[in-house]
């Protein structure tokens, strides 16, 4: 049994909260696949594939374009990592530093060097992030040349930029500027995709601020007016505007968004992390608001939907801390309680019992009656809920400041 310190102190929602599922970059215009077909561009005669007579070059980048492109299609990041180095150093022989198709090569590999790998050591990240972070505004000074400086283009470099910029105030800049050119474009779609990355990129920084906020709940609204209920983008916006409003204590905005949410995620045949985490947040709601058969729903939608196998222990959804009697505060005494419970088919607990404390009456008094609050999904046993015990630790312990 494992203690639980309770302690009295302010409720915080941090936004890391935000990052529920894995974390994700909309990018506003699907980087070219490698090799352009634009005016000025290498004509696709001259791209290695038709060439005749066909150089040795010619047929190696090729060669390896081939492999990236299967790499990709396999998902394979070791391999889409290697062909994409390895077709960019080829295609910058081929086509020259300033091609198009050189930087757009030089996306896929920044792209690829972007990604997390658990197995580099910290100075060995960085030196990728920075390799990454060099391609991006390399692709980004010849688009500038080649399309202009405010162009719908220059958005996906000017993205990349910004997620692998060590300097976050640069960082910041260019994402502001990506949102100012997706605001000129008359697409909306993309402005609500760019204004999602900003925000993604912005949220857990010293400069979050209302700007930054307002980017998700824009961005939402253009999703319910230019999406469908149920595609993703819309869901998932819809999640991250219920977040903020929970971090705001709005609670009346965030319970239907949390709710809209559910039912989306509700019609399709798999879970998503959204969706127990929805539940999760509306069975806190429901309680603080004392609506608990709304919070009864969620706690058996949670048990349902968890066990991906036929049986799971049941999980605690919404606990509050006991009241540090005051008499006992008053005197410095400290202690802890040990409770037995019973957590129903419908996650509730039921017959709680001291099984040993220490520091008096008033820590189990307190503790008793606040166990009575605690709502559990249960647990399942072949599939269906069934009631089961559980014990806990209550720690009371005065902050020592």
């Amino acid at each position: 049994m494992s203690p639980v310190c309770l302690q009295s102190k302010a409720k915080f929602i941090a936004f890391a909260l935000l990052v529920a599922s894995p974390n994700f970059m909309l990018c506003a215009v699907e980087t070219t696949a490698a090799l352009s077909s634009t005016p000025g561009s290498t004509p696709s005669s001259e791209l290695g594939f038709d060439t005749s007579p066909v150089s040795e070059l010619a047929l190696t980048f090729s060669g390896s374009y081939t492999k990236y492109k299967q790499a990709v299609a396999d998902n394979n990041d070791a391999e889409i990592l290697k062909f994409s180095s390895q077709a960019y150093l080829l295609g910058k022989q081929k086509f020259g530093d300033k091609s198009i198709d050189t930087v757009n090569l030089g996306l896929n590999y920044a792209a690829a060097l972007s990604q997390k790998d658990k197995t580099l050591d910290d100075n060995q990240a960085k030196q990728r992030k920075a390799q990454a972070h060099q391609l991006y505004l390399d692709a980004l000074a010849v688009y500038e040349v080649e399309y202009g400086d405010e162009s719908v283009e220059s958005i996906d470099p000017l993205l990349g930029a910004a997620k692998t910029n060590s300097k976050l105030k640069l960082a910041r800049t260019q994402l502001r500027q990506a949102v100012e050119i997706a605001e000129d474009s008359e697409r909306p779609l993309l402005l609500a995709s760019v204004q999602m990355s900003a925000f993604n990129e912005l949220k857990n920084t010293k400069y979050y601020d209302r700007k930054v906020r307002d980017y998700a709940l824009n961005a939402l609204e253009i999703y319910q007016h230019e999406l469908a209920p149920n595609v993703l983008k819309r869901v998932e916006a819809t999640y991250i505007a219920a977040m903020i409003w929970l971090a705001e204590n709005r609670q009346g905005k965030a319970i239907p968004l949390f709710e809209e949410v559910i039912a989306q995620f509700s019609k399709l045949d798999y879970s998503h992390p959204y969706e127990l985490a929805s539940h999760a947040r509306l069975v806190e709601l429901y309680e603080e608001e004392g609506e608990s058969e709304q919070s009864t729903k969620h706690c058996l939608a949670i048990g349902s939907m968890r066990p991906w196998q036929e049986s799971q222990e049941q999980t605690p959804l919404y606990r509050v801390p006991p009241k540090y009697p005051i008499s006992a505060a008053r005197r410095g005494k400290e202690g802890w309680v040990q409770i037995a419970f019973i957590v129903d088919e419908y996650g509730f607990v039921t017959e709680p019992k001291v099984l040993d404390s220490r520091g008096g009456a008033g820590f189990e008094k307190s503790s008793l009656k606040t166990l009575k609050k605690w709502r559990y999904a249960p647990k399942f046993v072949d599939g269906k809920a069934v009631a089961a015990e559980s014990r806990v630790q209550l720690d009371f312990t005065l902050y020592k400041g």
